[in-house]
């Protein structure tokens, strides 16, 4: 079986703790700041940090262009919390010069769940991802208010006050999630995108 190359932005966010969970999961896990590193990965992870920094330092590294090609042609990407805004094509809540690689068309706002205080932990199903349901970790986190024809909703809150909001979708070789699964030690999440990856190559 070959080892996909995965890739993880690392630009700002929680970088090492998707490496961890990538490398558990089997891939050959690479930082990701460069053109050129981008050029030798077969999968991409937008990691969960700060939106509208990563918005920033995503042209200041001159990365924006070199990842929406790749997106158009046909890579894997796998965005978490703020990584799920950045594939957005739509934020509400976000800053007016925010802009990310809109590859799934949904809606997603920023910061939904409320502030830091806020952060909660709830369980989630995710279609296609057998066993119990992902114990999912909330930062500060979005969620998708509605998606395109094209995007499957992969999970939903199923319980308290967000329930029935929307938190993981897909979209071809595109998958997002609102909350952390590399906080948690649960490898299905990463073991789901690698497997995107290895189907893609």
């Amino acid at each position: 079986m070959t080892v996909p190359v995965i890739g993880v932005l690392a630009l700002q966010g929680d970088v090492r703790e998707h490496v961890a969970a990538l490398t558990g999961a089997g891939a050959d896990v690479r930082p990701v700041r460069r053109p050129g590193e981008l050029d030798a990965v077969d999968g991409l992870v937008v990691p969960g940090g700060e939106s509208t920094t990563i918005s920033k330092l995503v042209d200041i590294f001159e990365m924006r262009e070199p990842i929406d090609k790749r997106i158009a042609g046909g890579l894997p990407v796998y965005g978490s919390c703020a990584g799920m805004i950045m594939l957005a094509t739509e934020v509400l809540d976000g800053r007016p010069d925010q802009r990310g690689f809109a590859g799934i068309p949904m809606t997603v706002r920023r910061n939904a769940f409320g502030r830091q205080v806020d952060s909660f932990e709830a369980p989630v199903s995710i279609a296609g991802v057998d066993g119990d349901p992902f114990h999912a970790v909330f930062i500060r986190a979005p969620w998708v208010e509605r998606v395109g024809p094209d995007v499957e909703v992969l999970g939903r809150v199923t319980d308290g006050p967000a329930v029935g909001r929307i938190v993981a979708v897909r979209r071809g070789n595109l998958l997002a999630t609102s909350f952390h699964p590399e906080l948690t030690g649960d490898l299905r999440l990463h073991r789901f995108f690698v497997d995107v990856v290895r189907a893609a190559a």
